[in-house]
């Protein structure tokens, strides 16, 4: 009876640091997670969120979509360059203008996140962090992101236009639905483009966590 007592003590011993290291990696990677999102949120925001973040930068850079970008080649033959110059620097400075309103979205999501998601994420693939960060925070940004946008490109005239004539060509399939609206594309192309840059951050974190001289991701992250 005695041995076998003593046989059940032991394996409580055992069992206890077990647990213990599985809690702490599940807070590790809570952690971890967290840290990742931070520095690819703060990334994007610095990033974008300036003068030219968008327009300078070709990645970013958000062009007129569709057969636009032929009638623009057209416009530009008949001396109208300027106007439609005019209108993709407005729609560019727009992106710019809104991105840093996602600061504080951004900071309250990842403030939030679970420890099962956490270590989900971990998990996942090498985008998986990303990914739910674009599916907790795209319909709310969305909403903050219009009316900046609205507000910069409505100082161009030609931005009405724009949503008139690519209402008629939606119609004709020349232009997806999604893009007839100038303002409503523009803050769908500054959303693609802060998560593509946040997916970029998480990338480079998952493929050299030691690069990024942080001994917790370097835990969460590393081989």
């Amino acid at each position: 009876m005695r041995r076998r007592a003593l046989t059940w003590a032991a394996a409580g011993l055992l069992w206890l640091p077990v647990a213990r290291a599985h809690s702490l990696n599940e807070t590790d990677a809570a952690g971890g997670v967290r840290e990742a999102l931070q520095r690819g949120a703060a990334s994007a925001v610095q990033l974008m969120g300036r003068q030219g973040g968008f327009l300078d930068n070709p990645k970013l850079r958000i062009p007129l979509p569709g057969y636009l970008k032929d009638a623009a080649r057209l416009m530009d033959m008949m001396g109208q360059g300027d106007r439609v110059r005019e209108l993709v620097t407005a729609m560019n400075r727009g992106a710019e203008a809104a991105v840093p309103e996602a600061r504080q979205l951004l900071v309250h999501t990842v403030r939030d996140i679970s420890v099962e998601d956490a270590v989900k994420l971990v998990r996942g693939g090498d985008s998986s962090v990303t990914s739910f960060f674009e599916r907790k925070t795209r319909a709310p940004l969305t909403e903050k992101f219009l009316p900046i946008v609205t507000e910069t490109t409505s100082r161009v005239q030609l931005a009405d236009k724009y949503n008139a004539v690519a209402g008629k060509a939606t119609g004709l399939g020349l232009v997806k639905k999604e893009d007839a609206n100038v303002q409503q594309y523009v803050t769908r192309k500054a959303l693609d483009g802060l998560y593509l840059v946040i997916g970029e951050e998480e990338k480079r974190i998952r493929t050299d966590p030691v690069g990024t001289g942080s001994a917790l991701l370097r835990k969460v992250f590393g081989v």
